[in-house]
């Protein structure tokens, strides 16, 4: 046998091999980056403001894909309007009741760290959390295994709640 065909059957076979491992490695990742859809969302009583600080916390890439299926656009940093969709976006899905009216949520700001986006609202002028009703249902349309924790704090009490796509809204209590 000659010894260059030799050398580049082995050679194509490692080759190919490679290949292979690389297709493998980057569909499984694509596949476990997106297993588990999950935000976080913390509500905390500032008494020295008087305000509840609301923090959530979502992976990027989620987010932009939600609001560019339900806008029928190609949604990114790049967008012009990037920020307003996001802030209507949270505007529409979470919202804090007390005694069934709507208590109004001011928009702080966002910021990216990493893969992750920080959305920051405030609720100013509210100085408990007991008794308020949470209405959740971020990302569960686009994602129907998205699971939403809310995480409260006061100084008398702490909590969380945990909404999905059955489960949107839920009530504060003292023994959560």
């Amino acid at each position: 046998m000659n010894k260059q065909y030799c050398l580049w059957h082995k050679t194509s076979g490692v080759y190919a091999l490679l290949v292979f491992f690389c297709v493998n490695l980057t569909f499984s990742t694509i596949v476990l980056a997106h297993k588990y859809f999950f935000g976080i969302t913390e509500l905390t009583v500032n008494h020295r403001s008087q305000s509840v600080e609301i923090i959530h916390q979502f992976t990027i890439h989620d987010l932009e894909n939600a609001i560019a299926e339900q806008q029928q656009i190609n949604f990114s940093p790049e967008y012009p309007h990037y920020e307003k969709l996001i802030r209507q976006y949270f505007e529409k899905h979470f919202k804090i009741q007390n005694n069934n009216t709507n208590i109004r949520l001011s928009w702080v700001g966002l910021e990216f760290v990493r893969d992750k986006l920080f959305v920051y609202q405030e609720a100013q002028g509210l100085k408990f959390l007991k008794g308020l009703v949470v209405k959740n249902d971020l990302l569960t349309d686009t994602y129907p295994k998205q699971i939403n924790t809310v995480n409260f704090q006061d100084n008398n009490y702490q909590g969380s709640l945990t909404f999905s796509k059955s489960q949107r809204v839920a009530k504060i209590v003292a023994n959560n």
